[in-house]
């Protein structure tokens, strides 16, 4: 089979898992097929690293990609000429299958990535979003006519397909991520090559699956899975070949950065939604009650491991004390654990390294001064999962962790934790506050509370970031533009500025008429 995964056999079958799938769900594994070779990665459950692969995808090598991208311009063609009506029912189909298997591709996202199975669904139907949407979109792709200087002229704009595209997605969100660009470059008339993260390749494999189903042409999605090893060696092949006319990526900074750089021989387009340091600001006329829900969600979600999670939190100093004990009464019904287990809120961080960069954190706040209100490294629950002998041993199970007296300087104001540490500071001016929430060299997404709505104007205006949530901690939606500024990234995914990303602008002059 095409679809690249395989299933442990022989002497290495083994359970999924303690902790059974459903029967739907295994069969989706299996119904992507098998494939034999001598270059083969395993895909871990990051709750149970200890337990051995879960299922192996091919570790991709230069030379597969390049043969990715060969399908994906042979299909350019016939996708880009089919009318939008056409392009939008097929998507229209995968929207319809990617709900319908929901429960399924949860269960699968759990497995890989580690996050609740609660916060995988609703991903599943958050990446759904997209397709339906750009399905929508698709028809909506219109030129313009514009007004000549000459009575013998006319003027037109045509917008047309850019190409062959390749999308580079992270773990954190393996399947929205996926559908957030290749749902709008299919809706345009582009044909995609797509390298998911080496952690998490099942959601892109099933996602392709279906898309076949839903009557897309094999070749149109290309999913390419490789190990860290040739991971460079796969982006690089998509930077470097001319037939590639737009790079889409999310991830760091740094690793956008290289790519920036790789792709400017050919003169790539490219989209890049990078690292963020969200700050949220809690002003001391802020409805406490509103604040706290959407602190805690948006540094709960995925363990905090979102580049939109909030980073630092700055507190006016009349509420910090009040402020701080209600964050840490809130954060005490979440339940960390595996994601499959009956109230389990909170799955792990995906490696060891995610859980020692959080450790690190927490301990260089300590070391500088903060006060330990909740959770930290030693956290008797989280450090059980972890234990040596443990089901779990070596799972990067981390508790929600509360630390005041934060200042700038140490290691969780710069960088970006990605996982559960409400990191606090204080503030007595707003003055003093948009100067803090600015202090960075990214500018993703700020969040804020207040009930003055001349501040909240003044101040949302005022942030450095691409987005604002006001009295909102969850603000991610397929209808509103994603993206930052500065050193955040280029171009916007979702509304409908997330199609014109895939498209060209072609003027027509038609004269001596």
């Amino acid at each position: 089979s095409w679809l690249p995964i395989i299933l442990p056999t022989g002497d290495h079958a083994r359970p999924l898992m303690t902790r059974s799938l459903s029967a739907s769900a295994q069969a989706l594994l299996k119904r992507l097929g098998s494939a034999s070779g001598p270059r083969l990665c395993g895909v871990v459950d990051p709750a149970l690293p200890k337990a051995g692969p879960i299922a192996q995808v091919l570790d991709s090598n230069r030379q597969d990609a390049t043969a990715a991208i060969d399908r994906a311009e042979a299909q350019l063609a016939g996708w880009r000429t089919r009318t939008a009506a056409e392009r939008a029912t097929v998507l229209y189909k995968w929207y319809d299958l990617i709900m319908s298997n929901q429960e399924d591709l949860a269960q699968l996202m759990t497995i890989e990535s580690g996050k609740a199975l609660a916060e995988a669904r609703k991903e599943v139907a958050y990446g759904a979003g997209f397709v339906r949407f750009y399905a929508e979109e698709a028809r909506r792709v219109n030129g313009e006519i514009l007004q000549a200087p000459a009575a013998d002229r006319r003027l037109l704009v045509l917008k047309q397909p850019i190409g062959v595209i390749a999308a580079i997605t992270p773990w954190n969100f393996p399947n929205a991520m996926i559908t957030r660009k290749v749902a709008p470059a299919l809706a345009a008339g582009c044909t995609a090559v797509v390298k998911p993260a080496e952690a998490t390749p099942l959601s892109a494999l099933a996602l392709q699956a279906l898309l076949l189903e839903a009557g897309a042409p094999e070749g149109v999605l290309n999913v390419v899975t490789c190990t860290k090893e040739n991971s460079r060696d796969v982006g690089a092949v998509f930077c470097e070949d001319h037939r590639v006319r737009l790079v889409s990526f999310t991830g760091s900074t740094a690793v956008g950065k290289i790519l920036l750089s790789q792709c400017a021989p050919t003169v790539k387009r490219l989209g890049l939604e990078l690292g963020g340091n969200a700050p949220f600001v809690v002003f001391g006329d802020a409805d406490l009650d509103v604040a706290t829900r959407a602190l805690v969600a948006s540094k709960v979600r995925n363990a905090g491991q979102a580049c939109v999670s909030t980073n630092r939190v700055l507190v006016h100093e009349s509420i910090v004390e009040e402020f701080g004990q209600r964050v840490v009464k809130a954060l005490a019904s979440e339940k960390v654990g595996h994601g499959l287990d009956e109230g389990v809120t909170m799955g792990p961080l995906i490696n060891a390294a995610g859980f020692d960069k959080f450790a690190a954190h927490v301990d260089n706040c300590l070391a500088n001064g903060g006060r330990l209100l909740c959770g930290g490294r030693d956290d008797a629950t989280t450090a059980a999962l972890r234990a040596a002998g443990s089901e779990s041993e070596g799972a990067g199970f981390a508790a929600p962790t509360v630390i005041d007296g934060v200042k700038p300087g140490m290691q969780c104001w710069g960088e970006e934790t990605f996982g559960p540490l409400v990191a606090i500071t204080s503030f007595r001016t707003d003055e003093e506050a948009l100067a803090l929430a600015n202090d960075a060299d990214v500018g993703l997404a700020a969040y804020f509370c207040t009930q003055d709505m001349r501040r909240a104007w003044r101040f949302a205006e005022a942030l450095e970031t691409g987005m604002v949530g006001v009295n909102e901690g969850i603000i991610s939606t397929e209808v509103a533009p994603f993206g930052g500024v500065k050193e955040s990234g280029l171009g916007r995914e979702g509304h409908r500025l997330g199609i014109e990303e895939y498209l060209e602008h072609k003027y027509v002059c038609m004269g001596n008429l």
